[in-house]
């Protein structure tokens, strides 16, 4: 499909960055905030520095709001802490954790700034974990509900829009490296019951938001990866459904269509799975509606038949040196494997901006909902150079292409209102502390080292201000002569 060369973005686009909480705040025992289970996982990730600091938002949240309105942000997507909120079993309200949360969220939209706030990004109370056994007791439903309504009833005044779960389907895929599979015996089944009670989860919340939130709007943030046959070989094409189904689309379906599709039904069949769905559980997950799908997407794979003589474990390159990543075969399904066609980060993550108009399109001709971006991003190794500055031309040009894909998907007739990269400031990441930066503002501190924690403004802030001030059509001096327009 031939497009004009500068696609046109829509009135009110959002155009922002994303974060989340136990990444960036730092203040873990600050203010009330009691410890989470995703701060004792920070803390097995050596050498790589924990999250007790991370970017020390929590002490430095009005200047980075107001670095983000120097840059011209409309939006900002961040995450609540549950344990800040809600840091004890007796359910009392931590007032700190509240009013930390009103300053974010007033400074926000004093500067213009519309607030897309996350429920829960990885970061389960310790008080949670050890009264109920974390996502393995259907006792964390009401629980979760009860957090979630103290949210709606304390900043959806000023809130409209809302975001579940982060990346639920990464959580079961990943689980052992994200330590949601703690105390399982057997992961293979157990996962499928963690599942259906995160999603039991997800469903109160958007009933609750709808209740209680006036003009509020809430939806799931699935992890997409898109995955492309590795080859014509019919094998090879199934191999890949089979990854886009395990992987990401059973919970993209049941979100959108509130019930499980016959592929995974028939997969609990087959492996002799009971997901242990309970009287009356369909019916709550039937009433919540979503209002649309915000869609994480840095990357694609390549997915193949498996081969059946070995299988391979899952992991991730926690180096930083290309090719250290492993890719899974999981015996009997699908097997993932390098992509010769695009470059790779210094983590073996593919940069593949196309992936990002196929990820839009592929959901919006399943699904037909409002979608927004609320992550993507390049992660490099960093630090200041002699001048003081970082000339990140390389994080400048995948935001440029991957914003330009999202211009390519609305023009394709993709109903798409806002870019919410990762991330505004460097933070900490999953598994490799600061080391994996992936900020438009550098965070002065690194692994082994704390800093003075000050902010310095990247080339690619400076870029994307441009960007955002001119709604998408004030691309840089080289778009002319960009690759990808050529062949549009």
């Amino acid at each position: 499909m031939k497009h004009k060369t500068h696609p046109i973005f829509p009135e009110g686009f959002l155009w922002g960055a994303s974060s989340a909480a136990w990444q960036v705040e730092g203040a873990t025992l600050e203010g009330g905030r009691t410890q989470a289970i995703i701060d004792l996982n920070s803390q097995t990730k050596k050498p790589y520095t924990d999250n007790s600091i991370a970017s020390d938002h929590y002490h430095h949240y009005l200047e980075d709001v107001a670095l983000m309105k120097e840059c011209g942000f409309k939006s900002y997507r961040f995450s609540l802490s549950w344990s800040r909120i809600i840091p004890a079993s007796d359910r009392k309200v931590n007032p700190e954790g509240i009013a930390f949360y009103n300053g974010l969220i007033n400074a926000l939209v004093e500067a213009g700034i519309e607030p897309i706030v996350t429920l829960y990004h990885y970061d389960m109370p310790c008080w949670v974990d050890e009264q109920y056994g974390g996502w393995r007791n259907r006792a964390i439903i009401e629980e979760f509900e009860y957090y979630s309504k103290v949210c709606f009833e304390n900043f959806g005044d000023r809130v409209k829009y809302w975001l579940s779960i982060n990346e639920q389907n990464m959580q079961i895929v990943y689980g052992d490296w994200l330590g949601v599979s703690k105390g399982c015996d057997n992961w293979f089944e157990q996962k499928w019951q963690v599942n259906h009670i995160m999603n039991l989860c997800h469903a109160k919340a958007v009933i609750a938001c709808h209740e209680m939130v006036e003009g509020g709007k809430i939806g799931p943030v699935p992890g997409y990866v898109p995955i492309y046959p590795a080859s014509a070989r019919p094998e090879d094409q199934i191999g890949a459904m089979n990854a886009e189904e395990l992987t990401q689309k059973i919970w993209d379906d049941l979100y959108v269509y509130r019930e499980y599709s016959t592929f995974v039904k028939n997969y609990w069949k087959e492996n002799n799975i009971d997901p242990q769905i309970q009287e009356g559980d369909m019916e709550i997950i039937a009433q919540a509606k979503i209002d649309f799908i915000a869609v994480n997407c840095y990357r694609s794979d390549m997915g193949s038949a498996p081969d059946d003589t070995y299988t391979q474990a899952i992991g991730l390159n926690k180096s930083g040196i290309k090719g250290d990543f492993t890719y899974p075969n999981l015996a009997g399904e699908y097997a993932l494997g390098r992509n010769p066609f695009v470059e790779v980060t210094d983590w073996d993550w593919h940069i593949d901006p196309v992936s990002m108009r196929y990820s839009l399109r592929y959901l919006w001709d399943h699904y037909h909902l409002p979608m927004v971006i609320t992550e993507a991003g390049y992660g490099a190794h960093e630090d200041l150079g002699e001048d003081g500055k970082i000339h990140d031309n390389y994080r400048i040009d995948y935001l440029r292409e991957y914003a330009y894909n999202i211009g390519l998907a609305i023009q394709d007739g993709v109903d798409v209102f806002g870019f919410n990269f990762w991330s505004f400031t460097d933070l900490l990441s999953t598994g490799n502390g600061m080391a994996k930066r992936y900020g438009i503002v550098f965070v002065n501190t690194t692994d082994e080292e704390l800093r003075d924690l000050k902010r310095y403004k990247k080339d690619s802030f400076y870029w994307y201000s441009n960007l955002i001030k001119s709604n998408g059509q004030n691309w840089g001096k080289d778009m002319e002569e960009w690759r990808l327009f050529a062949k549009k």
